[in-house]
């Protein structure tokens, strides 16, 4: 069964978030608490959406966690789907595809005209179920992101100048 996460599932997603991690050998960047992930999900202003994926005997044995983001060419909103995870255990009897056919038909019900994900480049089997699907890899672009140390200097930058002599008061 594949629903939309519950506060009750909290904690089932945070250990498998811990996992994934795991799995892709950067557990020791997980720093995310139960109360953040409470906070990000169900708080006053949610900002992020899950799914879970419940086996026969009602455990959570995978989840979805995504936002939306935005698309200036086509004018809507589409969805980021930041993880996707199915315990080793239950992988192969179809979880995985069932969260994301469930994170389509939101696209597709809500007027969403993408979804998108990332995938680390050596994790084939993870790459071949996605071809699978018809879900094809956009080699032309590449992801860059800003963290810690990189991302705090640049904000520093924004504190001293500003081309029209403030910031924006948002």
């Amino acid at each position: 069964m594949i629903r939309f996460a519950t506060p009750d599932d909290v904690h089932a997603i945070l250990r498998m978030i811990s996992e994934l991690a795991d799995y892709e050998k950067a557990l020791h960047e997980v720093r995310i608490t139960e109360e953040q992930l409470q906070t990000a999900l169900f708080g006053d202003r949610p900002a992020l959406y899950s799914h879970v994926a419940e086996d026969e005997g009602g455990e959570v044995v995978g989840f979805t966690i995504w936002f939306l983001n935005y698309s200036t060419w086509r004018g809507v909103h589409g969805v980021y789907l930041e993880d996707l995870y199915v315990r080793p255990g239950t992988r192969g009897q179809g979880y995985g595809k069932a969260l994301l056919a469930e994170l389509a038909s939101t696209c597709v019900e809500r007027g969403y005209q993408r979804l998108e994900w990332s995938v680390l480049n050596w994790n084939e089997p993870t790459i071949g179920f996605y071809r699978s699907l018809g879900a094809v890899p956009m080699d032309d672009w590449t992801v860059f992101r800003l963290t810690d140390g990189p991302l705090h200097a640049l904000a520093e930058d924004a504190l001293g100048q500003s081309p029209q002599g403030g910031r924006d008061p948002r």
